[in-house]
This record gives structure tokens, C-alpha cells and sequence, in this order.
């Protein structure tokens, strides 16, 4: 089971934090939410957003939990490409490609507002495609 809630707010955090960071010209900002993303991802106890949900915003009950049957490897995957892609983006800012650098940005903000408002993960069709080529074993939890 995983929780779309927990999902869905992780995806505003980072949508709030890119935007903010792109509006206020602030590749610091790009860093730290890349790095928060890679963290999460490769350590899901340590996701920062969703661990502000889970103890600030649950507990108060702003917001509901939704579980659903779901795989979080999907999931994981798709938040480490995007804190590539974040990756990719903030080395760009910072040797002055700052167009491809925020258009990098701004492809992860569009992408998880897709994700949030239509419930497509572009990230985990791709993980489900490279699964399904066999690149990554089957019903892996990668």
C-alpha cells in the first residue's frame, strides 16, 4: 500500500520549492531540493517532505492519508530522475547555461504538476516501460 496523499504532497513541496527557487532566482534553492529529492529517493525514511507530512500535517489532520495498492519503486525511481534532471539543471545555473538551466527546472515543476493534478507519473511510465524491456527486473523494488 502507499499512501497518494504522502505522494501528492511531496510532489507540492518540491513544485512550491522549484517555483519559488525559479521566480526569486535562487539556484541554491534548485540544489537543496535536488538533493532532498536524490535523499528521499535513495532513502525513503529520510524524504524530507514526506516526512513533514507525516508528522506535522497528518497528525493535525489537515489532510487525510489515501492508501492504495501501489508499489513505491515506481515511485522512487520517478523522484530520483527528476533530482537528476534538478541536478542537471542546477550545473547549468551555475556555468551560466541559466536557460537550459531553468527550462531543466521547469520541466521537473510541469511535470510533477501532472503528476498532482492528473494523476500521471511520467517518471513511473518510464520505470514501468524499463521494467517491462527487462532493463529493471520485474516487480523490482528498486
Amino acid at each position: 500500500m502507499v499512501d497518494q496523499t504522502a505522494l501528492k504532497f511531496n510532489q507540492a513541496g518540491i513544485i512550491v520549492a522549484l517555483s519559488v527557487a525559479w521566480l526569486i532566482e535562487a539556484p541554491i534553492i534548485v540544489a537543496l531540493t535536488g538533493a532532498v529529492m536524490l535523499i528521499g529517493s535513495a532513502l525513503p525514511g529520510l524524504a524530507l517532505f514526506v516526512l513533514i507530512y507525516r508528522t506535522v500535517v497528518k497528525p493535525l489532520g489537515i489532510v487525510k492519508p489515501r492508501p492504495v495498492p501501489d508499489r513505491e519503486a515506481p515511485h522512487r525511481f520517478a523522484q530520483a530522475f527528476g533530482g537528476i534532471v534538478v541536478g542537471a539543471g542546477y550545473v547549468s545555473l551555475l556555468t551560466g547555461a541559466t536557460a537550459i538551466g531553468w527550462s531543466l527546472v521547469l520541466l521537473v515543476v510541469a511535470l510533477a504538476l501532472v503528476n498532482v493534478l492528473a494523476n500521471f507519473c511520467a517518471g513511473c511510465m518510464i520505470f514501468y516501460q524499463l521494467e517491462r524491456f527487462g532493463v529493471i527486473p520485474a516487480h523490482s523494488e528498486v
